[in-house]
């Protein structure tokens, strides 16, 4: 595949390595997180403010760190991102652990916590642009679409191994902090491996990253990302109220914000559903998670290329399937009905977002790629922002309330679409 042999063929494994870690690391503590908060007695709130704190960070750090990696050594971003990954990992396990034996109190637990998640939110954000410009820089233009795209499958794969290994890493004495201690030993192990493995290379004009969305719960891969890395940049910007993009737009904003909300009180609701203690219900939580990451990387790297959908029709189908998941999730009695409803809102949702993406990038002409999948990006990351945060908060006034929230705000995006996405197709 790779015009540089086996040497190439191990960087492209290690960088795959480190985007899988970077992307498995994050959703094992958001998956973990619900049950710890209710071990703390906290609201559920504050915890979904953890979350939303670092993907803010990570919003605005991301583009930062894709500019850089274009002008400074990129083997040296990627060893800062594991690096900051390893180190916030590391912190949340102590802080986690203190708070669980009541060394501090439950305010400074999750205080403390927040902390710790900025670092990830800021130096996490480094890696994977970096990691894009390694590869990008190595194969031919030819190459270089389906490289990335392998590349950035990475995140998506890290979304089901992250919350189905969580519930085997919560040991005696650790306890619910326990996937935390053994990321972090994970991401010290590969920034070892990249400090002497990965071979350095120069920044080249030819060649550049793009930045990231925000690895978390149900943020399936969209593509927008490979589609930023592989554009030559112009220097031409687009403004999000372009007529020609805006309804695409806002067909993300809203659909990211309902995908948001529902992934995050998924763990909350699985604990008060099925009624368990905290600590025994973080098997099912990965479950119903594993099942859901599972569903939209069927949709996506099956389905979607065998039904050959145009764009318009991926939203409208995939919505549809949202909406009923959603409207599952908030009827389900049981663990199985949960986990069906997730998993089928997830595929939904696995249709939707490739569908958006290539519907923004259809609107405009090839000088515009570049700027209008940085705008994807940025929409698909700020959903992560305050999604979650509202989600909770819907949830904690009535638990099928974001649910039930979720497949309206979908259902009204049909709608829309069905009258203002006619001139991409």
């Amino acid at each position: 595949m790779y015009r540089a042999g086996k040497k190439l063929e191990g960087d492209f494994a290690l960088l795959f390595v480190v985007m899988l870690v970077i992307g498995a690391g994050n959703t094992a503590l958001q998956s973990v997180l619900p049950a710890i908060g209710r071990s703390l007695k906290l609201p559920d709130n504050l915890i979904a403010l953890a979350f939303s704190v670092s993907a803010l960070v990570w919003v605005l750090a991301a583009p930062r760190w894709a500019r850089r990696s274009d002008r400074t050594g990129r083997r040296r971003m990627v060893l800062t991102g594991m690096a900051g990954f390893s180190v916030s990992v590391l912190l949340c396990g102590i802080f986690l652990t203190l708070g669980i034996d009541g060394v501090i109190g439950p305010v400074a637990t999750i205080g403390a916590f927040i902390g710790a998640r900025v670092i990830y939110g800021y130096f996490g954000a480094a890696a994977p642009p970096a990691a894009q410009a390694i590869l990008a820089s190595r194969t031919t233009r030819e190459e270089r679409t389906k490289a990335l795209t392998l590349l950035a499958s990475a995140f998506g794969l890290g979304t089901i191994l992250g919350p189905a290994l969580a519930p085997f890493f919560v040991f005696p004495h650790v306890g619910l902090a326990g996937p935390a201690y053994v990321f972090s030993l994970i991401g010290a192990a590969v920034f070892l491996f990249v400090l002497t493995r990965l071979s350095d290379d120069a920044p080249g004009s030819h060649a550049h990253g793009a930045a990231t969305s925000y690895p978390s719960i149900g943020g399936n891969v969209s593509g927008a990302s490979v589609t930023a890395a592989t554009t030559d940049a112009t220097g031409q910007d687009i403004r999000y109220t372009d007529s020609r993009i805006l309804p695409w737009l806002l067909v993300g904003v809203v659909m990211g914000h309902a995908q948001a909300m529902t992934g995050q009180a998924m763990g909350f609701l699985i604990i008060d559903r099925l009624g368990l203690p905290p600590e025994l219900a973080q098997q099912s939580i990965g479950i119903v998670l594993m099942t859901g990451a599972f569903a939209a990387l069927l949709v996506q790297w099956g389905l979607i290329p065998l039904l050959d959908l145009k764009p318009r029709a991926l939203i409208l189908v995939g919505l549809s399937l949202a909406a009923l998941g959603c409207v599952v999730n908030a009827l389900a009695v049981t663990l199985l009905g949960t986990a069906c409803g997730f998993a089928l809102a997830s595929a939904g949702f696995g249709f939707a977002r490739p569908g958006y993406t290539a519907g923004s990038s259809l609107a405009v002409g090839p000088e515009l790629q570049n700027a209008v999948a940085g705008k994807v990006t940025s929409v698909n990351g700020a959903s992560f922002v305050l999604g979650p945060t509202i989600g909770v908060a819907l949830y904690e006034a009535w638990h099928p309330l974001p649910y039930l929230s979720a497949a309206m705000m979908c259902l009204v995006l049909v709608l829309y679409g069905l009258r203002a996405l006619r001139p991409a197709d």
